[in-house]
């Protein structure tokens, strides 16, 4: 563990702002409530907190359209509160982890606001301008191209029209990006996530995408076509090796990339010789079905596909994704939550993950997602994961004192911080010891996974040290199951009440039960 970098042994907590804590009553999460809340974090035992964006925006996609990349938008706060932040935290020891949005800027950044004032202004080829339209869709329905009356050309945007993606062919826009990143730096930030990292480089022929030959309808959507030109372009790699290299020259930070593509692709993404992304975010976990063989082939292949020296890491949920509760069941929950904290690398906790948090239910009228906005009704909302945090049994679930900006869960007084902590048997409790346990048990966090197999609703796997074995047994279905194993001292349950148990030659696990046994030497 010695030789670990800290964010090897991390588990980072996502912390979506607008949603975590409201310290002044105007409905919406800020900087403030985050520094209320870090002595919880603390307890919980997380390493590292990683703030969806809070840079000045117009909010037409909730901080994800940055109109000044070096700011903070007031619904969050001010750069004081900022640089508090930062201090509360690493005086905590906890690191603090942004999000780097170079994809695209708001329409209202300066930047857009000059390309777009003229055809020979000096920011033209910041953006991308076309005088006619590919095929090339939005990420949110629809064409990616824009008109623009003022002059006469299309301009081209991966999501929203109000994102216009910015030109990273061009060198003054990486210099301009890379400043930002040093700003942050130079305050002393610990890393950072980079949004839709495979999207940076486009064609620059502007070549139609072409139709799937599995899904071809005759008709241009998001889904009938292969996004080969506008995303994942082979010269993507270079730009993430100098975010690299820059992110290095500043000791001790982290670059973790968002990622979606196939296992294969997404490996390609640590760059040659280690050169890329510390961490390619690695979201199979989001999207396999939720079996002991699915998982059982999900582990495996990622582990075997790694390449050579890169640091493997592991996600549950984010800000973009069904809750693993409203995924798998509150039951199961719990096997995630013990499954996710038993493999190796740097893993990652998506706010609420930890009290069981399911899909807060949004009505129609209740929609604040520009996702589901442009293409209503097909379940592309992302508010569901987003609702507010569950702290207490009050009205509004001690998250605000006005209206939350999006509705509560509705098991709020059940579901929730101050219920669970008086409940030993609680999943907040749960990740507390799971969490504890990989930071007693080093072989949790760098040593050898092996052994991974299945009988039947059962997921088994080891992780072996040179002075340590650890078993972990996971039970995905309803029944109980015995499975034989050797004499051990249960490290940690999901029932609590079996931590500590001795077993010998076989044990029974309920039916959604996990143990984690260290086997006698």
């Amino acid at each position: 563990m010695h030789d670990l970098a800290w964010w090897q042994s991390a588990v980072i907590y996502e912390v979506y702002p607008r949603s975590f804590q409201d310290s002044n009553g105007d409905g919406i999460g800020d900087l403030d409530g985050i520094i209320q809340r870090l002595d919880y974090l603390v307890k919980l035992g997380v390493d590292a907190i990683w703030v969806a964006p809070i840079y000045r925006s117009p909010m037409a996609d909730f901080g994800y359209d940055v109109a000044d990349y070096c700011s903070v938008d007031p619904i969050f706060g001010t750069m004081q509160d900022f640089d508090r932040l930062l201090k509360e935290a690493h005086r905590r020891h906890l690191k603090l982890i942004l999000d780097f949005v170079p994809n695209h800027s708001s329409d209202q950044h300066p930047w857009f606001l000059e390309s777009r004032s003229s055809l020979v202004n000096a920011k033209r080829n910041w953006y991308l301008w076309r005088d006619e339209p590919n095929n090339w869709m939005s990420n949110f329905g629809g064409s990616g191209w824009e008109w623009d009356k003022q002059t006469n050309q299309y301009y081209y945007h991966s999501f929203l029209k109000e994102q216009p993606d910015l030109n990273w062919r061009n060198p003054a826009v990486r210099r301009a990006m890379y400043d930002v990143l040093r700003f942050w730096l130079d305050k002393g930030v610990d890393g950072f996530r980079v949004d839709v990292m495979w999207l940076l480089i486009k064609d620059n022929q502007y070549r139609d995408n072409p139709l799937d030959p599995h899904l071809a309808s005759g008709q241009s959507s998001a889904n009938s076509l292969l996004p080969v030109y506008n995303s994942n372009r082979p010269e993507v790699h270079e730009i993430v090796a100098e975010m690299r290299a820059l992110i290095d020259s500043y000791p001790g930070r982290v670059l973790i990339g968002e990622i979606y593509l196939p296992i294969k692709e997404l490996m390609t993404y640590y760059g040659q010789d280690l050169s890329g992304a510390n961490l390619p975010f690695n979201f199979l976990l989001l999207q396999c079905p939720w079996n002991a063989q699915a998982v059982a082939q999900v582990i495996s292949e990622y582990m075997t596909t790694l390449p050579q020296g890169a640091w493997p890491n592991w996600v549950l949920g984010n800000h973009d994704n069904a809750r693993v509760a409203a995924r798998v069941g509150l039951s199961q929950a719990a096997i995630a939550a013990m499954l996710l904290l038993t493999l190796p690398g740097t893993l990652t906790v998506y706010y609420g993950e930890e009290i069981g948090m399911t899909n807060a239910l949004i009505t129609p009228e209740d929609v604040q997602d520009p996702a589901e906005k442009r293409q209503p009704g097909i379940g592309m909302g992302r508010d569901p994961e987003r609702a507010p945090m569950m702290w207490d049994c009050s009205e509004k679930a001690g998250f605000t004192h006005g209206r939350p900006w999006l509705p509560l869960v509705a098991d709020h007084r059940a579901l929730n911080v101050e219920v669970e902590e008086r409940d030993e048997t609680s999943i907040l409790n749960l990740y507390r010891r799971l969490i504890a346990l990989r930071r007693a048990h080093p072989t949790l966090v760098g040593a050898q996974l092996s052994s991974v197999t299945t009988l039947g609703d059962l997921l088994s796997f080891e992780r072996n040290s040179e002075t340590e074995r650890i078993v972990i047994f996971l039970n995905f279905g309803n029944s109980p199951v015995q499975v034989a194993t050797e004499v051990g001292i249960v490290l940690a349950g999901t029932v609590s009440r079996r931590d500590t148990e001795r077993v010998d030659n076989f044990v029974e696990l309920q039916g959604s039960e996990g143990l984690v046994i260290e086997v006698s030497s």
